[in-house]
């Protein structure tokens, strides 16, 4: 089941390339999800009035005129302007397909009330003694199928709202899985967005895989997944039990099946990196002088581990012990992920002025970007250089501000954050008011915030301590390039 949540790629971004771009785009997409679809799966599509005609013209291509189930259309309340000068557009519109003639429908999960108490347009039951329930039970009556049309209002201002722009409704959701899977069945949204998809997925016993090319749409879905959770008195057990990855798009399997030692070197030289001759624990020095620890990750993509860290750190103490020299040593890990130990060890030896280890993640550059095509365009592919498209992502460095502003209630600020991608932006900004040091859960409005429609980041946010006390309160940010930092100070509230 195909969402469409994205944030940074609208239809105006895409359609700038002309018709054949776009569905060159919309293609190969629709023909990845056909694959991994399973022959009683079913693909939905959402869009609104722009694309409607052209997406099920391709999809009638790829996966069969026949397997057309239905076009529906999503009906909400929208406000007109005083100089509209057509009728108000308040509908998009959800293709479904199926992938063959034997597909998954659940009717009885998705049926609806009558409307007036008459079932079938007004049918009266035979006894008059009966109750209209009664006579639905006796008939297996207990609501109709739904029409092609659907009435769900827009989030707007409901408890749902999260601030994401294209945040759908949990109902609408609700019912396309319902209807077009079984509890167990894998959920796949191609564009998570805000992550309505597998939250919703989540309560009703699917599986899912959620993806998206935004950090902030990762972060955000995250957040939700674990506050669903909570919600629902999970507290103590994995919240939920799933995992972030984050991929490449251009040659992964060949970079993980690289031994790790030239995987290292190939690495450190994109790094510009120098390669020490015999240094264990350490695998290349950074800087001008050369003088800052490098270490690298596996090919493979296994997440960097608490023990990993603290090897590293006795490694550079080794050095710094050899050379003479005291204080915090800076050192920098290079790898695919980081598991939260690693986290926490690292926070840990910053604490205790052991060392002071920055990690900074692996990602490789697109494959549909302007830097692949002038690779393309300027040098023969057989000549395997292809150092140049791995690109290293700095984590921004978070600079937390605060003041109180009266008894218990304080403000925060995150407008000092250093950002170390060049050409990089703030695009969102999350807080936990009472961090554990061990999950980061974010209050739910403080997941994704604008100012105003279209406006950029909220970087401040204002908070009521219930009781006078030391807190710890954590803020993280992330940019658009999809770096990620972490601070976590202590308040003293009174």
């Amino acid at each position: 089941i195909w969402g469409d949540e994205h944030e940074e790629r609208s239809f105006s971004d895409i359609w700038e390339g002309g018709l054949d771009g776009y569905l060159i785009w919309l293609n190969a997409r629709l023909y990845e999800m056909k694959r991994l679809l399973k022959p009683t799966g079913s693909i939905y599509v959402h869009c609104d009035w722009h694309a409607s005609h052209y997406i099920k013209v391709e999809m009638d291509k790829i996966f069969g005129y026949e397997n057309l189930r239905n076009e529906i259309v999503w009906c909400y309340t929208t406000a007109s302007t005083p100089h509209i000068r057509q009728f108000v557009r308040c509908t998009d519109h959800i293709i479904w397909y199926s992938k063959s003639n034997k597909w998954t429908f659940n009717k009885d999960d998705v049926r609806i009330p009558y409307k007036g108490g008459k079932p079938h347009g007004g049918q009266r039951w035979s006894d008059g003694d009966e109750t209209l329930d009664e006579w639905r039970e006796r008939k297996g009556e207990q609501g109709k199928i739904p029409e092609n049309w659907w009435h769900f209002p827009k989030v707007g201002t409901s408890i749902e709202r999260i601030g994401y722009p294209t945040q759908k409704p949990e109902k609408l959701l609700e019912r396309i899985i319902r209807a077009s899977s079984n509890e167990g069945d894998v959920v796949l949204d191609a564009f998570a967005g805000g992550g309505t998809t597998p939250v919703v997925a989540q309560r009703l016993g699917r599986r899912w895989i959620a993806m998206d090319q935004s950090r902030v749409a990762v972060a955000v879905t995250a957040e939700r997944l674990k506050h669903a959770a909570l919600e629902r008195g999970l507290e103590d057990a994995p919240v939920p039990d799933f995992t972030v990855e984050h991929w490449g798009v251009y040659e992964s399997a060949k970079l993980a099946e690289t031994p790790d030692a030239d995987f290292r070197e190939f690495v450190l030289a994109c790094y510009d990196a120098r390669i020490p001759s015999a240094d264990a624990g350490i695998h290349g020095y950074k800087g001008a002088s050369a003088r800052t620890p490098v270490w690298v990750g596996p090919a493979g993509g296994a997440p960097v581990s608490a023990d990993d860290v603290n090897g590293f750190a006795q490694a550079i103490a080794r050095l710094d012990r050899y050379a003479g020299e005291e204080g915090l040593r800076d050192g920098v890990m290079l790898a695919w992920g980081f598991g939260p130990g690693a986290r926490e060890a690292a926070r840990e030896l910053r604490e205790r002025e052991a060392a002071s280890i920055a990690f900074v993640r692996l990602e490789q550059v697109r494959i549909d970007s302007d830097e692949f095509r002038a690779h393309v365009a300027s040098q023969s592919t057989e000549r395997g250089d292809y150092t140049a498209f791995l690109t290293f992502v700095q984590p921004p460095l978070v600079e937390v501000a605060w003041r109180r502003l009266r008894p218990l209630h304080y403000e925060f600020d995150a407008s000092d954050t250093l950002l170390q991608n060049a050409d990089a932006s703030i695009v969102n900004a999350q807080w936990d008011f009472d961090y554990d040091g061990r999950v980061f859960r974010a209050a739910r409005g403080e997941w994704f915030r604008r100012k105003g429609k279209g406006g950029g980041a909220v970087l401040d946010a204002q908070h009521a301590f219930p009781r006078a006390g030391r807190w710890r309160v954590a803020c993280r940010v992330q940019d658009d390039k999809g770096g990620e930092g972490e601070r976590v100070i202590e308040v003293v509230a009174e």
